[in-house]
Order: C-alpha cells, then sequence, then structure tokens
C-alpha cells in the first residue's frame, strides 16, 4: 500500500496518545518494556473517560475497565502477550488489578507513579546541564533598579511586574507546596542538577506572580488583568518547566532582562508546548529523509 505525503494543515489532523516521557527517561523503568509503556499510556486514556463515567469507588479513586480481548486488539497481538504486558504493567506496581467474580472484568486502578518518585533519594536521573544560559536565581529573585538593562521588546521597569509582598507567608507556603507537588520541583532538581538556582529562583518567580496584588501583571511589553495572568501560572505542570529549560538551553540571545522573559515563557507555556513539540517531531521524521537525499547527491557527485 501507498501512502500520501502530508499537506498543510493535513500534518495536525491526528489525535495521540499521550505516555508520560519519566517511563522513558527514569532508570527505575529502563527495564520495562516498549508495549508496555504504551500500554500505561492507553491506560491512562481510559482514565479520564472513566471519570467522565462516574466509574469511582467509594474513596474516590478512578478505575477502568480493560479486557484482555480490548488490549490485544490495541496492541496488535496475542492473548498470551496481553496477559504478559498486564503482569508486566502490575510488577512495576503501575496498575493493580481487582477481581470482580465469575462473568465480569476485572476493576483496573492505574496508579499515580510521581509521588513515590518525588520521595526517593536513591533515583540517577540523566543530567541536564545548561552550557549557553547561565542564569542565577538570584539574578529573577532580586529586583532591578530603575536603571535596569531593557531588553528588544520590552523598556518597562522590571520594579513594576510583580509586587513580591502580595500575600502572608503562610498564603506563599500554601502556594509553595501546592506548586513543588504539581511541578515535582524535586525531581527536577535532579533531572537539571547544574540549574537548580536557575529552578529555584522560577519557582519564586511564579509564587511572586500567584501572591501579586497589582491588578494588572506586564507580560511582553502588555498589562494584562493580574486574574488572567495568575489562571495561567496555576495550570503549569512540571513538563511545562522541562520545556523552558530545553528552551534556554538552545538560546543564544543574550537576555538582558531575565525576569521578564521567564514571565513571558511562563504564561506562554500552557499554549505554544504542544506546537513546539509537534514541530520537533515532525522535525524528527524529515531529518532521516533529508540526510538520505543528501547521500544520494553525494554518490552522484562522486561518479
Amino acid at each position: 500500500m501507498t501512502y500520501d505525503y502530508f499537506y498543510e494543515e493535513q500534518s495536525e489532523q491526528f489525535s495521540f496518545y499521550r505516555i508520560p516521557k519519566t517511563l522513558m527517561t527514569e532508570k527505575v523503568f529502563g527495564g520495562m518494556s516498549g508495549d508496555a509503556k504504551i500500554l500505561y499510556g492507553l491506560c491512562l486514556d481510559r482514565v479520564s473517560l472513566s471519570r467522565k463515567n462516574g466509574w469511582i469507588d467509594n474513596a474516590g479513586r478512578v478505575y477502568i475497565y480493560y479486557t484482555l480481548n480490548s488490549v490485544m486488539e490495541d496492541i496488535g497481538c496475542a492473548v498470551q502477550k496481553a496477559v504478559k504486558l498486564l503482569d508486566e504493567l502490575e510488577q512495576y506496581g503501575l496498575i493493580e488489578r481487582v477481581r470482580q467474580g465469575q462473568g465480569r472484568p476485572s476493576r483496573i486502578y492505574v496508579k499515580n507513579f510521581l509521588p513515590p518518585l518525588r520521595k526517593s533519594k536513591n533515583r540517577n536521573f540523566e543530567n541536564h546541564s545548561s552550557e549557553t544560559v547561565k542564569i542565577k536565581g538570584s539574578e529573577l529573585r532580586e529586583s532591578k533598579s530603575s536603571n535596569t538593562e531593557k531588553n528588544n521588546t520590552d523598556t518597562s521597569n522590571t520594579n513594576q511586574i510583580i509586587s513580591e509582598t502580595g500575600c502572608d507567608d503562610d498564603t506563599r507556603e500554601s502556594y509553595r507546596a501546592y506548586f513543588q507537588d504539581r511541578l515535582a520541583i524535586d525531581i527536577l532538581k535532579e533531572r537539571y542538577p547544574f540549574d537548580q538556582e536557575t529552578l529555584e529562583g522560577m519557582e519564586e518567580l511564579i509564587l511572586d506572580v500567584v501572591c501579586s496584588k497589582k491588578k494588572t501583571i506586564r507580560v511582553q511589553g502588555e498589562n494584562f488583568p493580574a486574574s488572567v495572568v495568575k489562571s495561567r501560572f496555576m495550570k503549569l505542570r512540571s513538563d511545562h518547566i522541562e520545556y523552558i529549560m530545553d528552551r534556554l538551553k538552545e538560546t543564544t540571545t543574550d537576555i538582558r532582562n531575565i525576569r521578564q522573559y521567564l514571565i513571558a515563557a511562563l504564561y506562554n507555556a500552557p499554549c505554544t508546548i504542544d506546537s513546539y513539540y509537534r514541530q520537533a517531531v515532525q522535525h524528527d521524521f524529515a531529518y532521516p529523509k533529508k540526510i538520505q537525499e543528501e547521500n544520494i547527491e553525494d554518490e552522484q557527485h562522486s561518479f
């Protein structure tokens, strides 16, 4: 069968299953088979559907139904492999099956593996160091004076962006606990061991924003209602922070106003992350073809 090419907007016509990046990067899951990781992604997809269907037990835990026949159909395998994959997920602690009696499918509880990973102190993560951009956390926390250098897109005084005394200490610490859990700060620090000050500074910057009492917050040279900016920041996840850290590594531009730059990056991350990685995937698929064409051209010139 011959398939057609992608044309313009057709490149975005597919829907996708999402497999947690942690399954690919953490050594604790290094021995897990690729098919088991895919199956976990399929289970996660069913969790959201189960929640909509009201499949929640008395303890408030969401469960799914995933029969062997469905696994066989989705993975494209025989019954023996389907059983093996479910057993593998259970051995890794990623699912828990509860039998419902003869003739009834088992309930499957899909486990959230992030909290145990955050508590563990014996993990070895791949080190990511940023050689291009070096940022100290103090640069993010310190307010600039009125003669602060200005970047190319904003000429406002950094002091006027955020009020750092917007909420009391107890409220700020409550927000800190929320974001440390939601952003998996401990895991990020171990994943980026050479950028811990940057992560700490970014965390303080996020707290400055959500605790601000100003009516407007300046982002990319424009004043936005503080409630809008805070709402966007409250939606930040750990993958958004990873996205920003990766972009910082790629940046060769001299960032003169790092506080302004990161406020804009954090504000835009929830909206731009999908298109960024989609473009990266498209580039990865296109790159081998380009290499092949270059090799053919080199061979032609050699004759």
